[in-house]
């Protein structure tokens, strides 16, 4: 699913308008319509006080179509009109007519007003400000949102909580609806999905008000939302005359002394995913542990007893990952550094490799190009350089892949993964995901991927969700808390499963 600007949206208004020869007034209500057929399939008249703050804008022109459809079919309501500017819309005075001659007459409040008492058994509806945003509140309307926010009733926001810009941190954070609910029109909205504005968002909702299809499908966007519909074109079936190597010979480096779960995780998520044949580079001192644990893997070692020395393989795998605890001994780094200078394949590298090529940034330059990055924040900011907010750590990002032709798995809530100016936001994953060893299971997920010959691109954006979905199969057994990195791997499988699992109402129709 695409992931529209504020403005690709604007104009997506613009030629719905002009394509199906409508009023901007017309799509205005078409879009409140959908606002309270959603609203009214869940209340069902139910007798709760509902309270729509209504901007004067066309966000609180939708509020007031929203307000006289809810009106007329019985619904207990109060209006508000937060006259925050001189300037109002052409539709929002339209609007504002119509609910007057509908008998219903609105509060208007303004800086002088006393703030509506709100109780926490009503309703909120915010139609303050919508994606158009592009200044801080007034003072008087934050400390209105301040006040909805501190009432702890249901908030519902109309297409984007109130002072949350689309393409910026708020303001002030204490200016911006925290929202129960929002439904948005179209497409969701980046800001959803970022850590330091998604928590504005506890949960959201597309609502499609059927702009314009020829605009939306040819419009190029700068980031993609990735769920099943989007995954499941990029699954390379196995053939039946394939065998084991067919499917790639990836190989996993890492561990040191005390540390060699991590590579053993990586290597076990390696092999689950679906690599034809895996071998894990460790110390020595690693060598009992993985051959005893994973009797599928095979073992290397190379003469380090506690840490990796040097590195070199007695045969050309298909795809190295590599970093997963390997420690930051000069020693060590030198032995990455000098298996880059003989690499020219794409790699995945992880956790102290990246750390190894933050400290050392000229090693860069024998990263070999589309090698997968997946860095958790604080090795991202060592890799990049310190961000001021995440739009900034996205345009860094951004620059940084194309400088190197490298993708870049930015991991988080909703993991992005980066390739150049384009990025793709996951849709799976929980927070019981946040333990040990869950990033050294990604990344054998991801090199098991390449090992068969997926793109690295496509292995980052397909491995990022598989293990997302892992984790929460894991979760629904085990809950957030008991979560284990080894019990994400033990549930690559059954995501797999999940995924290609034929929806209910093809299995009847089949029937």
């Amino acid at each position: 699913m695409k992931i529209f600007s504020a403005s690709q949206i604007q104009d997506a208004d613009k030629s719905t308008i002009q394509k199906q020869q409508i009023s901007s007034e017309e799509l205005m209500e078409r879009a409140a319509t959908k606002l309270f057929d959603w609203i009214h399939a869940r209340l069902r008249g139910t007798h709760v006080t509902l309270k729509l703050f209504c901007g004067i804008g066309n966000n609180g022109g939708d509020g007031l179509v929203l307000a006289r459809l809810l009106h007329e079919h019985g619904y207990t309501i109060q209006v508000y009109v937060v006259n925050f500017s001189e300037k109002r819309s052409k539709d929002f005075l339209l609007n504002l007519e119509r609910l007057k001659s509908a008998k219903l007459w609105p509060d208007f409040l303004s800086s002088e007003s006393e703030l509506p008492a709100i109780s926490t058994d009503d309703i909120v509806i915010d139609a303050i400000f919508g994606i158009g945003l592009n200044r801080a509140p007034n003072t008087w309307v934050g400390n209105l949102i301040m006040h909805i926010n501190n009432s702890r009733a249901f908030v519902l926001s109309v297409d984007i909580p109130s002072g949350l810009p689309t393409d910026k941190c708020p303001w002030n954070p204490d200016y911006a609806i925290r929202a129960s609910y929002v439904l948005t029109f179209q497409a969701p909205k980046l800001v959803f999905f970022l850590p330091e504005t998604g928590v504005f968002v506890n949960q959201w909702e597309v609502l499609d008000i059927g702009l314009a299809p020829e605009y939306l499908q040819t419009t190029e966007t700068d980031f993609e939302l990735i769920g099943r519909p989007e995954v499941l074109p990029l699954y390379r079936p196995r053939l039946k005359f394939s065998h084991k190597g067919n499917y790639g010979h990836a190989i996993m480096v890492g561990g040191s002394y005390g540390k060699i779960g991590a590579v053993q995780l990586a290597s076990d998520a390696c092999l689950t995913s679906g690599s034809g044949l895996v071998s894990s580079y460790v110390p020595r001192c690693g060598y009992q542990a993985i051959q005893t644990a994973l009797p599928e893997v095979m073992v290397l070692t190379d003469d380090g007893e506690k840490m990796i020395s040097e590195i070199s393989f007695p045969f050309d795998p298909t795809v190295v990952g590599i970093g997963m605890g390997i420690g930051l001994d000069k020693i060590t780094a030198n032995a990455f550094a000098a298996l880059l200078k003989t690499m020219d394949k794409p790699m995945v590298i992880d956790a102290d490799g990246l750390n190894i090529l933050a400290q050392n940034p000229k090693m860069m330059k024998d990263v070999p190009e589309l090698s997968v990055l997946t860095p958790h924040p604080k090795e991202l900011e060592r890799l990049v350089g310190k961000w001021t907010d995440d739009f900034e750590k996205l345009a860094k990002v951004k620059a940084f892949s194309t400088h190197y032709n490298v993708v870049v798995v930015i991991k988080g809530a909703h993991t992005i993964t980066v390739y150049k100016d384009k990025g793709f936001v996951n849709t799976t994953g929980n927070p019981g995901m946040a333990t040990a060893g869950s990033g050294d299971v990604l990344t054998g997920m991801i090199t098991g991927l390449m090992a068969q010959g997926y793109p690295s691109l496509h292995a980052a954006i397909f491995g990022v969700y598989l293990h997302g979905l892992a984790g929460d199969l894991g979760v629904s057994e085990n809950g957030y808390e008991a979560l284990k990195a080894s019990t994400i791997v033990a549930n690559i499988g059954n995501a797999f499963m999940e995924l290609l699992r034929q929806p209910e109402v093809e299995q009847q129709e089949e029937a």
